[in-house]
């Protein structure tokens, strides 16, 4: 198993961990859960890199074309679940600012417009890549998600 893999669990094991210890007798409040939806659409298309890590780095053939198979059924949704990913995050911020007004002065609220900026990012380059694809989009894309996926950590932590 690839190391994203770990680092996607060790994610989502820190999500489940915040929205249990922010909201135990009271109910998850709806900005919390859509910030974990958003989160677990999030989770699903990165895991693509970590199936794609373990194709380019296993020995095994027989591994090899049972994930391509995989991440080939996937692919069609790809780009929608990242879509319902920045739309539902959209949802998660708009219910934020709402409750809490917009302190960028906060540290969580920071951090979670840098996510959400680099999520419209994200979204972004998977979409021209659709159109026009190119290497430098497809870096940008990789690399602009590595950055989210350890700016929604650190959003988390806070």
């Amino acid at each position: 198993m690839n190391k994203w893999f770990y680092f996607n669990f060790l994610l989502f094991i820190a999500a489940i961990w915040q929205v249990v210890r922010v909201s135990p007798l009271t109910g998850i409040k709806t900005h919390i859960f859509l910030g974990l939806l958003g989160l677990l659409f999030f989770l699903f298309n990165w895991t693509r890199h970590a199936v794609f890590s373990t194709i380019r780095n296993t020995p095994k053939r027989e591994t090899k074309i049972k994930l391509a198979n995989l991440s080939k059924r996937i692919v069609p949704y790809h780009r929608w679940t990242g879509t319902t990913a920045l739309i539902i995050i959209i949802i998660h911020a708009s219910l934020v600012i709402q409750r809490y007004e917009l302190h960028l002065s906060w540290p969580k609220m920071a951090v979670g417009s840098v996510a959400g900026i680099l999520l419209i990012g994200m979204v972004t380059t998977g979409w021209l890549r659709l159109f026009r694809p190119s290497i430098r989009k497809r870096k940008l894309h990789l690399y602009v998600g590595m950055s989210l996926f350890f700016i929604i950590f650190v959003h988390l932590l806070l």
